[in-house]
């Protein structure tokens, strides 16, 4: 039953209306006691201005009524305060929410932005859905997302660490520790010894078998040019450790993508038997001012040399110094040119040569990347009216490099020799496409080659210190083109589509496989020369140490 007015409404008119409650609750003083006897009169005056009706307390001092208009005014006034956060679990609930993770969807080779502001600062990936958001604090999109989709459990992307929102505790479990290491591998210097030493076998989350370093790559639109690029590079053994094992949280971005791509090809522990090179991609688009890009087909060469000239830099390399990044020390190597001008005399075969009179200029020049030229192709047919695929052996074309083979360029004439010490890794770049301002024409003649034992000591002057030694070198990756015609229904206005594919060699099993984007199998050694041989990586062979004298022997055996 409502309490009955202390006046009569009819007095009350005309007078002004009060302060509002929040005011004079601000403007109460604790400190002082509050009357509640009294007569009507000095209720409503109070003590201190304060209403004592408004507070709910009559010239009786009836506390029961008092009571519920004071829980009115709490309903009414209450502040929203922020929810509450736990550092902890509750005691017996560590493993909360933990069974909603569902790693099938779990996919971190995407760029770490939040899917909702863009932003790559403190990212944080749903483990219930994937998906990126960021922040975890109570205004945050994680935060949000934990309320509206019931998703709790999140990975900072950064720091590697797993917690529940929107109680805000971290999570300590080691069932987690495979997600972990899926987002961020990291492997010992025994396990990265081991990596060409010891045949490997994993399986992805569905059971499907699948070698570690030998996986797909993603092919989102037209990024085949950079998948090969990517796999041939992370077998070139000195720089994948490099990239496998040291610290990059402080380098520039596109080192620490590297780094990490590499690690992840190399992931024994994978969920899928593939990886996306697409947060890669995004830095290389940035850096490049779009020069290469997922969406448009590029030169592998052309990436390859913008490519190991910014990691070199990004390593901490100077643009004059030789040798000052892991990049020059694994690919640098020296060449001898000798130009002279061209002049009117001719031998007797009737050819420009290099002339004892004449001027020989003699210079030196570093190279990451040997280019070697293929010769003409035939312009006949044979007599089933088709053309003729012509082959030669890969050192015809190195034969640029022998210090006898003249080339002439811009009224020069040209011969080249390589210089010790050669590079623990050399790099051909087989010239097969020519451009005018009208077409480009591909040169489709086969390079023929041993995959093992090279031999390039005829193309390096000679060491003193070793003369007529054989310097041997082992094929690593060959690069190849494959040339697919757009439009299958018009095959005479069909114009040709460039694709590509590497060829891998496990150094654990010595087998071969060839990579095409995501497919990946076996080939046989003896047929890789048969496709359109493009790029080349050559491992130069360890030199066993002498064999032992035969004194030394008679010390040994006494």
């Amino acid at each position: 039953m409502k309490r009955p007015a202390a006046e009569a409404l009819d007095e009350l008119m005309g007078r002004d209306s009060p302060a509002s409650k929040r005011s004079r609750f601000d403007d109460y003083d604790k400190s002082l006691p509050l009357r509640t006897g009294g007569s009507a009169a000095e209720g409503n005056s109070g003590h201190n201005g304060i209403d004592t009706h408004e507070n709910g307390i009559d010239a009786a001092g009836q506390g029961a009524a008092a009571d519920d208009d004071n829980d009115d005014y709490l309903d009414d006034e209450i502040e929203e305060k922020a929810p509450l956060r736990q550092a902890a679990p509750t005691e017996g609930y560590d493993d909360l929410y933990l069974d909603t993770i569902d790693r099938n969807v779990l996919d971190f080779d995407f760029e770490k932005l939040c899917s909702i502001s863009l932003s790559n600062i403190n990212v944080y990936a749903c483990l219930v859905c994937g998906k990126y958001f960021q922040g975890r604090g109570p205004k945050s999109h994680a935060y949000f997302h934990a309320l509206d989709e019931s998703h709790h459990v999140f990975i900072n992307m950064g720091t590697q660490k797993v917690y529940v929102l929107p109680e805000g505790y971290e999570v300590r479990s080691k069932s987690l520790e495979d997600i972990k290491y899926v987002s961020d591998p990291r492997y010992t210097r025994q396990e990265v010894m081991d990596l060409d030493r010891k045949p490997r076998a994993a399986f992805t989350l569905a059971g499907k078998a699948y070698t570690p370093g030998f996986v797909g790559m993603n092919n989102i639109k037209e990024n085949d040019y950079l998948n090969v690029v990517v796999q041939a590079l992370s077998h070139v053994a000195p720089l994948r450790n490099y990239l496998l094992l040291e610290d990059f949280s402080s380098a520039p971005e596109l080192v620490k993508r590297t780094s990490i791509l590499f690690r992840k090809i190399w992931n024994p522990r994978a969920f899928k038997a593939h990886v996306s090179p697409h947060e890669l991609l995004q830095e290389i688009s940035l850096r490049s001012n779009k020069r290469f890009t997922l969406t448009a087909q590029s030169d592998p060469v052309e990436f390859l040399s913008w490519f190991l000239n910014n990691l070199h830099l990004g390593l901490g390399g100077s643009k004059t110094k030789p040798g000052s990044s892991m990049v020059q020390r694994i690919f640098q190597g020296r060449l001898k040119v000798e130009s002279q001008a061209i002049t009117a005399k001719a031998d007797a075969g009737d050819r420009l040569r290099f002339e004892e009179a004449a001027e020989v200029k003699v210079d030196f020049s570093r190279f990451l990347l040997l280019t070697l030229d293929l010769p003409a192709a035939p312009l006949f047919q044979d007599e089933q009216e088709r053309n003729i695929i012509p082959q030669v052996p890969l050192t015809t074309i190195l034969s640029k490099y022998n210090g006898v083979t003249a080339q002439e360029l811009n009224a020069q004439r040209r011969r080249f020799r390589l210089v010790h010490p050669l590079p623990p890794f050399l790099m051909f770049h087989v010239k097969r496409f020519s451009s005018n301002k009208f077409v480009t024409e591909r040169n489709p003649t086969i390079v023929t080659f041993d995959a093992r034992g090279l031999d390039v000591a005829p193309y390096v002057e000679p060491d003193p210190a070793r003369p007529g030694e054989p310097i041997w070198y082992d094929l690593v990756a060959n690069v190849v083109h494959e040339a697919v015609r757009a439009k299958e229904d018009v095959a005479d206005s069909a114009e040709e589509r460039k694709t590509w594919k590497v060829q891998l060699r496990d150094k654990a099993t010595d087998e071969w496989v060839v990579a095409q984007d995501l497919f990946v199998e076996k080939i046989r050694s003896e047929l890789l020369y048969l496709s359109e041989t493009y790029l080349q990586i050559w491992e130069r062979r360890r030199e066993l140490p002498p064999p032992p004298s035969a004194a030394q022997k008679g010390k040994g055996r006494g």
